[in-house]
């Protein structure tokens, strides 16, 4: 074992090294949710400027955009609180279902503490490509209470920023459902301890860096020439540096889960009856409730990230509602094909999966590749829940790797094809000429890219959770006794119940 783990972690300093000699490639424009630049006076620039833009009075947020800003990170909240938790819950067996939700909102309230503490600061400031450094660690720096100022964040426009604090707000909900993601696929004979103690190693050292990897650049104010470009892009994170497109959380977000979701139910191991006791959700009403609140919330996840209020914010937003509608129907259809009825279970998976898939892409293309994306996600993530989960031969509980595991990874393909301008795509912007790239953009190439992307996600988080989940083995031990667990996690582990019938 010890030699195995020293092996893995010589394999993630490998990769680490390759990420530092990498050349930086010409950043995108839209790529996906911006590193933050401080505009405060007190703030280093982040390159010389001459002395005449220099004199240029510093961007100050508009309300439309802090507004749209500070609505959707209340949108992402609700996808956590109650909207995972009740998908989730209803999907259980009644005597689980307050273990489920008393999960989902204790890892949510973790999280958020540890974003604020840290886990912002070394996701979205300046250090290397795989990790920022501590400028922003406990918050400081964003706001002088001696001045009364405040420090504002780069967007995707040049000259137009938000708060920082809204910023860190819009985040920190996204690193809280990433990490609530992740309790559907060992549900119902997780310990409680041993959950919070991984989602604290996870949380570190596989969601800090998948985001700085994908999201984390200086913004675009500073780029004003070729050799500008070069600079800021050389101190963005890893996968930023190869061009990779990831509007809303495709590789940061869902596979990034779903690949630790996996790992943790091969290591926990199977649910006790599995196979011989009925495992039917106890409550699909819960279940379509939750799945709502997803749909209604992911416009802020997806729409949000365009960090304005402006048209790719509309563009993001028509394409989430096409893509789910589209991936439900696709869902139903194959499934009433197939087993010659159409469930509710089927349609709320459905729609899932179509809001998974379309979240890398959402702001690159066009609404007719929002539709085909929907249309093949319903179809293949049905495949995910039944042929692939029969050939992984783990207990997902709730299929997390079927729908955002294959979600995500066909999503974040798609990405690179739909994203071409010839199919209605938004292409690649150059910030030094401040308009779309003049250079013809390569589907292939941008695949490639995407699948690199993809492979770097997958690896990262299977080796960090690997190791989390036999480090707390070892310490506290991953699963309830079998008594325990037959009884049911709500009174064994929490002393109370969801229902008194």
């Amino acid at each position: 074992m010890k030699k195995f783990i020293a092996s893995i972690l010589g394999v993630m300093a490998l990769v680490a090294a390759l990420g530092v000699s990498t050349p930086a490639l010409a950043a995108d424009a839209s790529a996906t949710a911006s590193a933050v630049v401080s505009a405060s006076a007190s703030a280093p620039a982040a390159v010389a400027q001459p002395a005449a833009e220099a004199a240029k009075p510093a961007p100050t947020p508009v309300k439309a955009d802090t507004s749209w800003i500070m609505v959707c990170t209340i949108l992402v909240i609700l996808m956590s609180l109650p909207g995972i938790a009740l998908f989730y819950g209803g999907l259980v067996r009644s005597k689980n279902m307050a273990s489920v939700l008393m999960q989902t909102i204790s890892v949510f309230a973790v999280v958020i503490v540890l974003w604020c503490l840290y886990g912002y600061s070394l996701a979205f400031t300046e250090g290397n490509s795989f990790f920022g450094g501590f400028d922003r660690a406990l918050l400081s720096g964003i706001y002088d209470s001696a001045k009364g100022s405040f420090s504002y964040g780069a967007t995707f426009s040049k000259g137009v920023v938000i708060p920082e604090f809204v910023f860190v707000a819009f985040q920190g909900a996204f690193a809280a459902i990433t990490c609530c993601l992740i309790i559907g696929s060992f549900a119902e004979r997780i310990k409680f301890s041993a959950l919070m103690v991984f989602m604290i190693i996870w949380f570190t050292l596989s969601y800090v860096p998948m985001a700085h990897m994908v999201w984390f650049w200086t913004g675009p104010d500073a780029i004003t020439s070729a050799d500008a470009l070069a600079t800021e892009t050389a101190k963005a994170g890893f996968l930023f540096q190869k061009g990779a497109l990831d509007f809303a959380g495709g590789t940061v977000v869902h596979i990034n889960a779903a690949v630790a979701g996996l790992v943790g139910a091969y290591l926990i191991g199977k649910r006790v009856g599995l196979g011989k006791d009925s495992m039917a959700p106890h409550s699909l009403t819960m279940t379509m409730i939750g799945a709502a609140l997803l749909w209604v919330g992911w416009f802020g996840f997806n729409a949000g990230s365009a960090l304005e209020a402006n048209d790719i914010s509309t563009l993001a937003f028509i394409n989430t509602l096409l893509a789910t509608a589209a991936a439900t129907v696709s869902w139903v259809g194959a499934e009433w094909i197939i087993k010659r009825k159409p469930s509710l279970l089927g349609a709320a998976s459905g729609a899932v999966a179509g809001l998974v898939a379309v979240t890398p892409a959402c702001g690159f293309i066009g609404p007719m590749g929002a539709l085909v994306i929907g249309l093949l996600a319903g179809a293949i993530c049905l495949w995910g829940v039944t042929g692939l989960k029969k050939l992984l031969g783990a207990d997902d509980s709730l299929d997390v790797f079927g729908v955002h595991g294959v979600g995500g990874i066909l999503g974040a393909l798609l990405t690179g094809v739909f994203a071409s301008p010839s199919l209605g795509g938004q292409g690649l912007f150059d910030y030094v000429t401040n308009a779309a790239s003049a250079d013809p953009y390569s589907i292939l190439g941008q695949v490639w890219v995407q699948t690199q992307a993809v492979g770097v996600c997958i690896i990262w988080s299977a080796i960090v959770s690997f190791i989390a989940y036999k480090l707390v083995d070892l310490v506290i031990g991953l699963r309830v006794p079998e008594e325990e667990e037959r009884e049911g996690l709500d009174i064994t582990t929490h002393g109370e119940s969801a229902y008194h019938l």
